[in-house]
């Protein structure tokens, strides 16, 4: 075994190698890029370097040399299927922790890859797609193959890029989409276009292989509860397959890792027809460890970083046959708002509780006062629970979802909760639509009137204890001599109208409505309410003035005092055609200039952030009289980036902006 590893990394994925190293008693070594000094893998790493980037491979192979490392773990993301930084470590004289940089390349060409396995009597989905292929061609083929149809880039992975499509008219904008995204992310913008399979379920392989000719498969992970194709929930085994199906694509599997002549801990990806899974496709192989790995590790019993550490290192796998035992299921926490058309997130994470609960394992790269921006992936943590049995394993999840918080950042775990509640998900009729076929039922939930009591309670009493005293003079509504008045606060909670909760001593009113008694007191961790004779305990946490976090179950809610005067302000600007940013993120694209003429719904800017294009369109017809935009710049949530000037009579509703998920 190696002395010491080099984790070329962050987030929770770091975490969990440095975890696996540090029990086989392996040096940890890390690196870091803008913004991560402070990240909790640096915290627990024996040695962090500082590096331009993560994707600054010649950095990150220099880190290595000057720390004595052994060996690079790559993890998932950045450079873990980089052909050319693979070579770079081989050339450096340190061993990748990987498949040679020859199979890394020719399996990350999706076109390359079908040819190679279908080769070897694997079965792959029909489709078409080559490097000289224009968009002309591509469109053509897809009129042949019949819609709808999938594009997706053939370099690259983790949904970025893939659009389905259904209409032709609309065949010619996305491909060029496509384009832009996948040179973008991946260098490349060749094009792969694939029949789209109807109600299709999402199974992946596990699969290791030796130096010495040894390859196993540790059976299948489900993955078909997606998200603009990014998984969300995973779990194995499949509730789909028997016995039979699952030695037919174990076999499939094993041919396609010996096809390319693979070395280490791979994924090859199905997708199968929930009415015949017996006839499943070839999609792509993973060259890596995948964000999915521990439901593999809880139900087979293998550590599969400790095995690409020894297959790296020249051991032998040693055993030819992995049984499945019990049932494990993962839900990936975004930081993200589901109420808001999941867009991205960000903020300093005030509060961190990670539930100790039988059978549940979290792997996390959280720690309190850490800050999330805009600039790495969305993936804050995984939960993962084992169980005997499928029910037994859901359960336990959803306990662990419900305790589980994360103050300071918007999270989609409310929404986990409730989709791991669906009727069909419990019963494992699952298929990669579902989850966007629920979604509309699974957010925007009212709030209790209660979360609005605990702020404006919580408000009042740390103004009191401040001072000493209640001022009279620092009510938002009418102090007046002869008796207590009411103090006023006009509360945001979540993309609803605001809230206004007038507050006494002892009794509150909400929206208006009849006082009712209420208090509030401070518990360890939290507070306690009553609210008309109901007492609940709340995870709370304040930002700063004026915004405070409430958690209760497994929802959490930021709830922000609204200035009035600002706000009729902003209500001006918006009614004028000022165009902000949703997000924190990037603009990458501008389609407009100053005084150009726009028409109602056309683009102006497009911002990034974590894997998502939002476009800003113009609400009405009219001109572009400012644009506070270039592109490349960063830009913060409700930054102002253009103006729409209206047209003398624009009697129309505003046009609803479009997000979606790259």
């Amino acid at each position: 075994m190696f002395e010491a590893v080099l984790v070329a990394n962050r987030g929770e994925i770091a975490v969990r190698v440095i975890r696996t190293l540090r029990r086989l008693g392996v040096r940890a070594i890390t690196v870091y890029g803008p913004g991560d000094a402070d990240a909790r893998h640096v915290r627990e790493a024996d040695v962090a370097i500082e590096v331009p980037a993560y994707l600054d491979g010649d950095a990150v192979v220099a880190a290595a040399v000057r720390a004595g490392a052994a060996a690079i773990h790559p993890g998932y993301g950045f450079l873990s299927e980089n052909a050319a930084f693979a070579a770079a470590v081989e050339r450096a004289g340190l061993v990748f922790v990987g498949p040679p940089a020859g199979v890394i390349e020719l399996m990350g060409d999706k076109i390359r890859a079908k040819e190679t396995v279908a080769a070897y009597g694997v079965p792959v989905v029909p489709g078409a797609g080559a490097a000289d292929m224009s968009d002309d061609q591509l469109a053509e083929a897809a009129r042949k193959i019949g819609f709808p149809v999938l594009i997706k880039p053939s370099a690259g992975g983790g949904g970025k890029g893939m659009r389905l499509v259904h209409d032709p008219e609309l065949l010619a904008d996305e491909i060029a989409a496509a384009r832009r995204q996948a040179k973008g992310a991946f260098g490349d913008d060749t094009l792969l276009i694939e029949r789209w399979i109807e109600r299709p379920r999402h199974i992946e392989i596990q699969v290791l292989a030796d130096t010495h000719g040894t390859v196993v498969h540790l059976g299948e992970r489900e993955c078909s509860l997606q998200r603009r194709h990014q998984k969300i929930i995973e779990e194995a085994p499949s509730t789909l397959l028997d016995t039979d199906t699952r030695a037919a694509m174990g076999a499939a599997a094993v041919r396609a890792a010996r096809a390319c002549g693979y070395v280490g801990a791979g994924t090859i990806e199905f997708i199968v027809p929930s009415e015949d899974p017996g006839s499943f496709y070839f999609m792509e192989m993973n060259t890596r460890l995948q964000v999915e790995h521990p439901v593999t590790e809880l139900v087979t019993r293998v550590d599969l970083v400790e095995s690409q550490l020894r297959i790296a290192a020249g051991a032998a796998i040693g055993k030819s046959d992995v049984s499945m035992h019990g049932h494990a299921v993962e839900a990936r926490i975004y930081a993200e708002d589901p109420d808001r058309g999941f867009l991205p997130t960000g903020g300093r994470v005030l509060t961190v509780c990670e539930p100790d609960l039988e059978g549940v394992r979290i792997d996390s790269g959280l720690r309190e006062g850490g800050e999330i921006g805009s600039a790495y992936d969305p993936m804050l943590a995984k939960v993962i629970a084992y169980g005997e049995d499928r029910a037994t394993a859901l359960s336990r999840l959803r306990a662990a979802l419900a305790q589980t918080r994360v103050l300071g950042v918007t999270t989609n775990l409310g929404f986990l909760y409730r989709l791991l509640g669906d009727p069909d998900v419990a019963a494992g009729d699952l298929d990669t639509g579902l989850v966007e076929a629920r979604a509309d039922g699974l957010t925007g939930h009212p709030v209790p009137a209660e979360v609005a009591v605990a702020a404006a309670l919580a408000a009042r009493a740390e103004r009191t204890a401040a001072t000493g005293w209640a001022d009279p003079f620092s009510a938002q509504t009418g102090w007046r001599v002869g008796g207590p008045a009411w103090d006023t606060h006009v509360l945001r909670i979540g993309p609803g109208d605001p809230v206004e909760v007038r507050v006494r001593d002892g009794e509150v009113s909400v929206d208006g409505g009849p006082p009712v008694p209420a208090a509030v007191r401070a518990v360890p961790g939290g507070l306690s309410v009553s609210h008309d004779g109901l007492t609940k305990r709340f995870d709370y946490a304040a930002e700063s003035a004026g915004v405070r976090w409430l958690a209760y179950g497994p929802d959490t809610w930021r709830v922000g005092e609204v200035d009035t005067v600002r706000a009729a302000a902003a209500g001006a600007a918006v009614a004028s055609g000022a165009l902000t940013s949703p997000m924190p993120g990037t603009v990458t694209v501008l389609k407009a200039a100053v005084g150009d003429r726009v028409t109602r719904g056309q683009t102006v800017v497009v911002v990034e952030a974590m894997k998502m294009e939002h476009a800003l369109t113009a609400p009405f017809d009219g001109v572009i009289t400012e644009l506070g935009a270039s592109v490349g710049a960063s830009v913060a949530m409700d930054q102002p980036l253009a103006v729409v000037e209206p047209d003398a009579d624009p009697e129309q509703a505003p046009h609803e902006q479009e997000a979606t998920d790259r």
